[in-house]
């Protein structure tokens, strides 16, 4: 009987075989990903910098002289450098201003009061994406010619001749602000959709706040990262556009260097790759502008730990 019965050892079961470990498979499956978004990565770094690089070794390399930065000295004291700089940025300045001042109550006062008009200022804002910019300079011209045929014995004879002052011409200011309506449409039409507006202005008016007051301590504040994102955009395509400037008889930063392309090469290609380092720079600056710091208004409170009651502890 003894030999029959089996012992403890032998009647325990016997444990499971335990299961293999997928950590080795997971961690492959993760590197593949990285690897991909590395090769992504590079590949569109390398279709911007590789551009930029091939320009800038132009500018500096002469074949049988080596390497000179000429065309980088000479830069600041090419006749209309300058001037040209200075106007686009007070151009653009401007437009930013104008553009912003017009979008910014209207898309407000849509949303507050009458929603329904939504979709007819959308329509009218992406107008300039349809109508194509040498129409829209014809137009202008077509205008501007109204002064010397027929108001030239008006006062207004005198407000066509101030818009096209080459110091400052307003009426670029005017097109531009066409021109950029769509992109500032659509970066406040998206802040204004992650803001309860209708709420945080209700709110103020019941405190006693004025509309002055509510527009540039309540909405403005948390309209910040729109607002300098319309203005980025804004900036960089006035910096850019050449078409309305050149047929109007304007010589702003990029008429400029289209004028100089022919007899200095180098020197525009300079000039562009100082264009790019001067938006980028720009930018930094309007994004640290869109970052709201802690503490400025509509800026949100840090939130802090709670505090246990002595019976809770």
């Amino acid at each position: 009987m003894a030999a029959m019965t089996p012992t403890a050892r032998e009647a325990a079961p016997q444990p499971a075989a335990a299961p293999a470990d997928p950590q080795p498979a997971r961690g492959r499956s993760r590197r593949r990903p990285r690897v991909w978004r590395g090769v992504v990565l590079g590949l569109g770094g390398a279709y911007f910098l590789v551009p930029l690089i091939a320009s800038f070794v132009f500018t500096v390399h002469t074949p049988g002289r080596g390497v000179s930065f000429e065309a980088y000295t000479e830069l600041l004291a090419a006749d209309g450098f300058t001037e040209s700089l200075l106007l686009s940025l007070g151009l653009a300045a401007a437009t930013i201003a104008l553009a912003l001042l017009l979008v910014v109550p209207a898309l407000v006062a849509v949303r507050l009061g009458a929603p329904r008009l939504r979709p007819v200022v959308e329509v009218v804002c992406m107008l300039p994406l349809v109508v194509p910019p040498i129409a829209l300079v014809t137009g202008i011209s077509t205008v501007l010619r109204w002064g010397p045929d027929h108001l030239s014995r008006t006062p207004l004879y005198q407000t066509f001749l101030a818009v096209q002052n080459e110091s400052f011409p307003f009426v670029l200011v005017l097109a531009y602000t066409v021109l950029a309506l769509p992109f500032v449409y659509r970066s406040l039409d998206a802040g204004l959709r992650a803001v309860d507006v209708p709420t945080l202005v209700e709110a103020a008016r019941n405190c006693g706040a004025g509309w002055p007051y509510v527009m540039l301590r309540v909405v403005l504040p948390n309209l910040r990262p729109s607002l300098a994102g319309a203005a980025f955009l804004t900036l960089a395509l006035v910096l850019g556009e050449f078409t309305i400037a050149s047929l109007l008889g304007f010589r702003p930063f990029a008429v400029w260097i289209v004028s100089i392309s022919g007899a200095h090469a180098r020197m525009s290609v300079a000039v562009s790759l100082l264009s790019l380092v001067v938006t980028w720079l720009l930018l930094l600056v309007l994004s640290r502008a869109g970052t709201a710091p802690t503490g400025a208004p509509g800026a949100p409170s840090p939130a802090h730990p709670s505090r246990t009651s002595p019976k809770e502890s």
